[in-house]
């Protein structure tokens, strides 16, 4: 990490969420210390003379390097500062429509924040989960894609390879929600928080089996008594599309996830069931009769992460599997007839340059999946790599764009399509993740989930449901219901859990 400390200096009480993840992507790697006050209205404005900044006759700010920001009813500014003075400024009239004026507050303090640096970012002032977002609802109002990608491009800063990307995503999730009325169904997502070993780069909610193994079967009778109450919560609609995840499911023995399955095709009707997803994730989760309960439970598609085919980066991320272990998981897959298979792999692995990429893509095309989704490493507050980051110095995250380059070249080189794509805070580079796969076989819940156009209902520690609401006026309304993370703590408070759900379906009506 640098050893320059960059302020962030908020003057006034708008878009302060907005503003301090923009500013962050710029001083990645760097210390960002972050100050918040009040404005003086009758100010109007930040003054710059002799390259110093003045708040009315009396110059208030003492700061070597970063950026202050004035967000008032009549005008905004910023300013940057280098070395004590101020070296970029721009300043606006403040706009009646909110939206309006916080895009045209964010171009200010990005050109401010890229002159100063140096630095541009691919997705512009784009600071969300969703940046394709704004592309899919252009998509299904009808809009012209040739005029969404000049306001992806002009309002937005977003770069032309971005602005493309967003546009073919967007293009394929907008093509395969039109084929079928998704509206009257929901998806249905079922949380296990067990893995072999927490991860490194892993925040999710996850325990190490190791430690928790007696609270299997425990969690397994809670999340049971979890699903039956949740078949009755929306009995005549059916469901578009079930998904295992986590944690890694597969960490159940092959007899639990056998009961598990069946216990959610029992209590559910699922004839309407176009896609049912179980995480297989950790190869050394997977054993051959795992993968034929899969199979003969009906299990559509799985994934199997290797996330590098590097074995030094596997030890140094908390891995306990080799890369020919993943080979062998993929092998033992096939040879059970499973045939919609997905690979994760991450970029900016601690270690990992272009080369080890390439290599990792190279084992990728032997193993030829159905799908591959290519995640920039995020360094989030829950995990190892942030929590005890002295262990892990050399964490670097050059050469991103690069690597993301090359990935989406491999992609396009060897038939898959982006079909998806979300961003996490603190990801590298500014940049995202995305979802390949080959043509028809995109993953129908990743689409449903990333665009929030239909209830997932989430069960399970650390479940997130979130209700969607038909459109009023253009809008769409999305409520969240989410349940504890902690094992022991679900366990013991499940009738909580399923009262919350409950109570929120009794007073609001979702469909």
């Amino acid at each position: 990490m640098s050893d320059i400390t960059y302020r962030l200096i908020i003057a006034g009480t708008m878009f302060e969420q907005e503003l301090k993840p923009l500013v962050r992507s710029f001083f990645q790697g760097h210390e960002l210390e972050t100050e918040l006050f009040g404005w003086d209205e009758e100010l109007e404005a930040l003054r710059i003379a002799d390259n110093k900044l003045y708040y009315g006759d009396i110059e208030p700010f003492d700061i070597e390097n970063g950026i202050v920001i004035h967000t008032g009813e009549k005008r905004f500014s910023a300013a940057f500062f280098k070395d004590g003075e101020v070296v970029f400024h721009e300043e606006g009239e403040a706009l009646f429509d909110r939206k309006e004026y916080r895009n045209a507050l964010a171009r200010a303090v990005y050109r401010c924040l890229s002159k100063g640096t140096g630095k541009q970012l691919p997705w512009g002032i784009l600071t969300g989960v969703r940046p394709t977002k704004l592309v899919y609802e252009g998509l299904e109002a009808g809009k012209n894609p040739e005029d969404i990608a000049r306001s992806m491009k002009e309002e937005y800063l977003c770069s032309d390879r971005k602005t493309a990307l967003s546009l073919k995503v967007a293009g394929k999730e907008h093509e395969i929600l039109s084929s079928f009325d998704y509206s009257d169904e929901y998806s249905l997502y079922i949380g296990i928080p067990f893995c072999p070993t927490v991860c490194a780069y892993c925040s999710f909610t996850s325990f190490p089996l190791k430690g928790y193994d007696d609270l299997v079967e425990p969690y397994l009778a809670a999340l049971f008594k979890e699903i039956e109450a949740a078949a009755g919560l929306f009995k005549g609609h059916g469901i578009s599309s079930v998904y295992f995840g986590g944690g890694t499911p597969t960490t159940l023995s092959a007899t639990q996830l056998e009961r598990l399955i069946c216990k959610v095709k029992d209590t559910f009707d699922l004839r309407k069931c176009r896609e049912f997803t179980v995480e297989a994730g950790r190869p050394d989760s997977i054993t051959r009769d795992k993968l034929k309960v899969l199979k003969n439970c009906g299990v559509s598609r799985i994934s199997i992460n290797p996330q590098s085919m590097n074995d030094e980066t596997l030890k140094r991320i908390g891995r306990r599997h080799t890369a020919a272990r993943i080979v062998e998981a993929f092998e033992m897959a096939r040879t059970e007839g499973l045939d919609n298979i997905n690979t994760d792999i991450i970029l900016g692995l601690e270690g990992e340059t272009v080369k080890e990429v390439e290599y990792t893509l190279s084992r990728i095309k032997e193993l030829a999946p159905e799908s591959l989704t290519v995640h920039t490493l995020a360094l989030k507050r829950a995990a190892r790599l942030v929590t005890e980051k002295k262990n892990f110095e050399g964490s670097g995250l050059s050469s991103i764009s690069d690597m993301i380059e090359m990935t989406a070249d491999f992609a396009e080189n060897n038939g898959y399509e982006p079909y998806y794509l979300y961003r996490q805070k603190n990801m590298a580079d500014n940049l995202e993740n995305v979802g390949y796969s080959k043509k028809g076989l995109e993953c129908l819940y990743n689409i449903l989930i990333m665009e929030e156009v239909q209830t997932i209902l989430a069960l399970g520690a650390g479940g997130s449901s979130k209700f969607v609401f038909p459109k009023t006026q253009g809008n769409t309304r999305i409520e969240r219901v989410e349940n504890v993370k902690n094992v022991n703590h679900y366990i013991d408070r499940i009738d909580e859990m399923i009262q919350r759900k409950e109570d929120f379906l009794k007073a609001e009506k979702v469909f």
